[in-house]
């Protein structure tokens, strides 16, 4: 039987041993839930928030119990930046594994940073299996319409990077208003919010 605090925190391995992902740890017992599971290093999606006490927690246990805590930001509507998505690879490259990678629900952002974690990892032949991270069950991805980009997002990519690695085809080509005029030409004009503007937050 799974600890009630894996179900609370919709946990799951991504690559056992090397990286999971999870929610935000809003019941308590982050700290034990983190050990358990041998976790070195912890990427918040969800951005830096020094104003939120959530944040500031996270931040200090994992602090006291030697944890690496990075803060990536990522939105679930707003297409991200070229400087977003290195930020996260950077994580996943630079850290101690195992690796955690949480947003609020461990749903929507950490599907997409799940899916690009094993495409990053394991190259384009993993596709089928990065996209069975935005599965209904057992992660609870049910994006609502402004989020149907986020599947999308590596469909894009695999087909623009033409045998690139991911990293590379970030680096070199990744242009978020590309991708914008590519969903649009797909008729998913409407399956997004807009592009992240890092000056504004949003």
């Amino acid at each position: 039987m799974r600890p009630l605090s894996d179900l609370l925190y919709n946990f799951h391995w991504i690559a056992p041993g090397k990286a999971a992902r999870s929610s935000q740890a809003y019941a308590g017992f982050l700290g034990p839930f983190l050990e358990r599971h041998g976790i070195r290093m912890l990427i918040n999606l969800r951005g830096p928030n020094p104003d939120w006490r959530w944040w500031r927690r996270e931040k200090r246990v994992c602090a006291g119990r030697g944890i690496e805590h990075r803060d990536v930001m990522l939105s679930s509507k707003r297409l991200p930046t070229r400087n977003m998505l290195l930020m996260l690879l950077d994580a996943i490259d630079e850290g101690p594994g195992p690796v955690l990678l949480k947003c609020s629900g461990g749903q929507d952002r950490t599907s997409f940073a799940s899916a690009l974690y094993i495409v990053h990892e394991k190259g384009w032949d993993s596709f089928k299996l990065a996209q069975s991270q935005f599965a209904r069950w057992p992660y609870l991805h049910m994006p609502h319409r402004r989020q149907r980009w986020l599947k999308l997002f590596l469909v894009f990519a695999r087909a623009d990077a033409k045998g690139r690695s991911l990293r590379d085809w970030v680096t070199q080509s990744y242009d978020p208003a590309r991708f914008k005029s590519w969903l649009e030409a797909h008729g998913e004009a409407d399956s997004f919010h807009g592009l992240y503007d890092p000056a504004l937050g949003l």
